[in-house]
């Protein structure tokens, strides 16, 4: 059993999961190949759970714009527009003060826009930014992307046991490092292709204006090459606007 778990963990570590493992020694390997083995069979309720726990603690850490600001007044109309539930889920918008151009859901619900991206798009390009967040959530991506993010910070020794107990008692700062592994994740070409997809749906079912969409990724095709799902380069921002800018001919 131990044999088969090292080669297990020495193969996690093959991959762009485990970068770095190289430094390890057997015993940690051992010790990380264990965990990420766990953290993808954690439950919907654990990554729940723990992309609770690693929101609150991001809020604590970010600058929230307040309800009355500009910013705040801006999302309220959004999410006014986008709804307040996405598959049973209640969704929780907030927007972070923070000059750069992103966004990102995790599986709770918990979605927050930095005023960056609120800076440089239309309310309807943000609306269509979002129900493509909302779209991973819906998917089951943000799940799997907090289940990787898991096991990264396992693997790098920021969490110290590999129980899933350990899920209801996370650290400060190893909430801030799973938040920060989740934020900085890349989302596949079919992830990324999938949430566009479900966005473009979402707004037509509630009667949102899908224009905004394909000038949204015309504004962020000058920005690929980033980290973070908004940043993605899988597929390219210009190839996703012409996909959505198709998509929208079609149903004319």
């Amino acid at each position: 059993m131990r044999l088969r778990a090292t080669l297990t963990a020495a193969a996690l570590c093959s991959t762009t999961l485990l970068a770095g493992c190289e430094t390890l020694s057997t015993d940690a390997m051992l010790q990380a190949g264990m965990t990420s083995l766990q953290a993808a069979t954690l439950s919907d309720e654990e990554v729940r759970s723990m992309s609770d726990q690693a929101c609150a603690q991001m809020d604590a850490e970010a600058p929230i714009a307040s309800p009355d600001s500009v910013y705040g007044q801006r999302l309220a109309t959004i999410a006014a527009n986008l709804g307040d539930q996405i598959d049973g889920v209640p969704v929780d918008y907030q927007v972070y003060l923070i000059d750069e151009p992103n966004a990102w859901a995790m599986a709770n619900g918990c979605v927050r826009v930095y005023s960056g991206l609120m800076d440089m798009m239309t309310d309807n390009e943000v609306e269509g930014v979002l129900g493509h967040e909302l779209g991973h959530v819906a998917l089951g991506h943000s799940k799997t992307t907090m289940q990787t993010a898991y096991a990264a910070s396992a693997a790098r020794g920021a969490l110290a046991s590999s129980s899933n107990a350990t899920v209801a008692m996370l650290t400060d700062s190893q909430l801030g490092d799973l938040g920060e592994k989740f934020i900085n994740a890349q989302f596949s070409q079919s992830q990324e292709t999938a949430a566009d997809n479900f966005s473009f749906d979402l707004l037509g079912e509630r009667g949102i204006p899908r224009e905004g969409l394909v000038t949204a990724f015309e504004k962020l095709a000058s920005l690929d090459g980033g980290e973070g799902s908004i940043l993605s380069s899988h597929p390219g921002s210009s190839d996703r606007a012409e996909h959505m800018r198709a998509r929208l001919n079609a149903e004319r």
